[in-house]
């Protein structure tokens, strides 16, 4: 299979030039980089540490002067050249380099002709621009600088391990009810496709099957190279979360408990708990399945639940 071309495009103003060579990394495993270009004012001295790396590194310095205070030339000239590269049809696509949201109008306008976009940028990067890329990489990811990745999961703007747990699930639930095998592949195939940005990098690993494997909800079962994934058989954990609801409903008394506490209480003791799993959408509807509750609306109008009244 040919590789695709790729045009490189970098935001001098928004990047730093420390990134460079984990960049180019990076894009080489997408395909070939064919233009490589920066954009910034050269004359400045903020762009003085990029200089040193162009050279080296055969990228392509397009000079813009800050003509305006407040207006970024450099955008203009760099989205101009995007769209012209695209009509030249050279490029199978593009890797946009910035942490700016200004280039968000870009990107979609890239995937809607077809082309596929690589984002690059900083964590600060706004979470506009990250999901209208059809793939969006985090350049701290890239620089092995030595961070606590227990600290990952706080950021702004890396997606919860929950989220993406919880689409797993889903992903895994809709293939078996189809009654076919899954490749974990596919399935990261299909959170990239669900949320751009996601990264198994953002949270510290190296291998998709690495943290797929200590959510501790699923069976990972190699075939020589190929990884397929299932749910565990969570019939014994499934019982238990059915007897502690019950459980606190008792406790309850006819008063009972509302539904948003219950909700709470369960979520924060079961990490991983999905209703979705149990075959409901609602927990309210999930409770009442448990056979032997009811549900009712209390003098505020919350809903609350207890066990039934003999």
């Amino acid at each position: 299979m040919e590789n695709k071309r790729f045009a490189l495009l970098i935001d001098a103003d928004n990047i730093s030039a420390k990134y460079i060579s984990v960049i180019l990394e990076e894009l080489s495993t997408y395909g070939i980089t064919t233009y490589k270009r920066i954009y910034g004012d050269w004359t400045s001295t903020q762009a003085n540490k990029w200089k040193g790396e162009l050279l080296e590194n055969s990228v392509i310095p397009i000079q813009q002067f800050s003509n305006t205070v407040g207006k970024n030339a450099t955008d203009s000239t760099l989205i101009i050249d995007a769209m012209d590269i695209l009509y030249t049809g050279n490029v199978d696509g593009f890797c946009i380099v910035s942490s700016d949201s200004d280039f968000t109008r870009l990107a979609s306008r890239l995937r809607e002709s077809g082309m596929e976009v690589i984002g690059m940028g900083e964590e600060k990067t706004p979470r506009s621009f990250r999901v209208a890329c059809t793939r969006f990489v985090n350049l701290e990811n890239l620089s092995n600088q030595d961070e606590d990745t227990a600290s990952k999961d706080d950021k702004d703007n890396t997606i919860g391990r929950e989220v993406i747990y919880n689409a797993i699930t889903n992903i895994v639930n809709e293939n078996e009810n189809k009654g076919k095998s899954l490749e974990l592949a596919a399935v990261g195939n299909r959170l990239v496709n669900m949320y751009p940005d996601f990264d198994v990098r953002n949270y510290g690993y190296s291998l998709l099957s690495k943290f797929v494997e200590d959510a501790g909800m699923f069976h990972l079962e190699k075939n020589q190279n190929v990884i397929t994934i299932s749910l565990l058989n969570n019939e014994k954990s499934r019982e238990e979360i059915c007897s502690y609801v019950r459980e606190i409903i008792q406790k309850s008394g006819t008063k009972g408990i509302g539904i948003s506490e219950l909700s709470n209480r369960v979520y924060n003791k079961y990490n991983h708990f999905n209703v979705k799993d149990f075959g409901y959408s609602q927990f309210s509807k999930f409770v009442q399945g448990l056979g032997n509750v009811e549900l009712y609306q209390d003098k505020n109008d919350r809903k609350r639940a207890r066990e039934k009244q003999k």
